[in-house]
């Protein structure tokens, strides 16, 4: 069986063919479009996906925000706004003529990622930190979804009551602070304006505002680790995503989660499959659920 997969994020669109020992057979990428309104996303994904369609046997969608029987509802509507109640696969039937499944993006990538750890590993935390800070939760080997689609959306979890305010709604959340979002929007002065690509490489070359910005993410991500290790007593911390691989992001990690107390230490390693985990833990997700 071969699964059309479909991964849908703040930045950018992605599609492949993945098939049943999931290898990627063929794969395409489109930004997400910029009015992030509910036709033009619709158009989007018929650009992205129709040349791949007709060689699938069904799809599977990982997608940004929450998922709740098909349905798509931006928790941050800054990442993917104007979707509210999205029926996300409802339309890509209509468009392929296919079933398929969704789920939230980094809930897919925890699975994917998780089959690549070894056995002894059963509690096991994925979290992304790109655009917005996503997670997923694996629990005695199996994904934690939430009866509403909610769970492992810890980039909404407090880290400063009086930090900014979160396009959720709330104020201080992690994704306001740590996200490349947050850290774009933190920037001042010569790096007003800048993405945070551009203020990693910044850093890189030692501007101090740039190296205190992704410091202040990093840890941040350290305090949320160590919260999410007293949640969920997990063994280890996938980190995923553009700022989560970027280079030197996760030894800074690391360093600030080394002076919390040993009991909310844990084991962090970076994503294996990097920017296709979402593609395959959708793929996986429809392997269970598409019988």
């Amino acid at each position: 069986m071969i699964a059309l997969a479909i991964d849908i994020g703040g930045t950018k669109l992605a599609a492949a063919l993945v098939d049943s020992a999931l290898q990627i057979i063929a794969r395409r990428e489109i930004p997400t479009p910029a009015s992030q309104t509910p036709d033009a996303l619709e158009a989007a994904l018929r650009e992205l996906v129709m040349p791949l369609s007709l060689r699938a046997q069904h799809f599977a969608i990982a997608s940004t925000g929450i998922i709740q029987n098909g349905v798509l509802t931006s928790i941050n509507p800054s990442n993917l706004g104007g979707l509210s109640h999205f029926p996300l696969v409802d339309c890509l039937s209509a468009l392929t003529g296919l079933p398929g499944v969704a789920l939230n993006d980094a809930q897919a990538a925890a699975l994917a990622e998780y089959q690549q750890m070894p056995p002894v590993i059963r509690d096991m935390v994925f979290i992304t930190v790109s655009t917005g800070v996503g997670g997923g939760v694996i629990q005695n080997g199996r994904l934690v979804t939430g009866s509403g689609g909610l769970a492992g959306h810890c980039g909404h979890t407090l880290a400063d009551p009086n930090g900014p305010r979160c396009g959720c709604g709330r104020t201080g959340c992690v994704e306001a602070i740590a996200s490349g979002r947050g850290i774009a929007a933190a920037a001042q002065g010569e790096l007003a304006g800048l993405d945070a690509k551009a203020i990693f490489a910044h850093a890189a070359r030692g501007n101090a505002q740039a190296v205190a910005l992704i410091a202040r993410s990093a840890r941040t991500l350290a305090r949320l680790i160590a919260d999410l290790k007293s949640l969920t007593d997990c063994q280890r911390v996938v980190m995923g995503g553009s700022i989560g691989l970027a280079d030197g992001y996760l030894p800074q990690v690391q360093h600030y989660l080394a002076q919390e107390p040993s009991a909310y230490q844990t084991e962090l390693c970076s994503a294996r499959h990097q920017s296709n985990a979402g593609l395959l833990g959708a793929a996986l997700w429809a392997q269970g659920h598409l019988q």
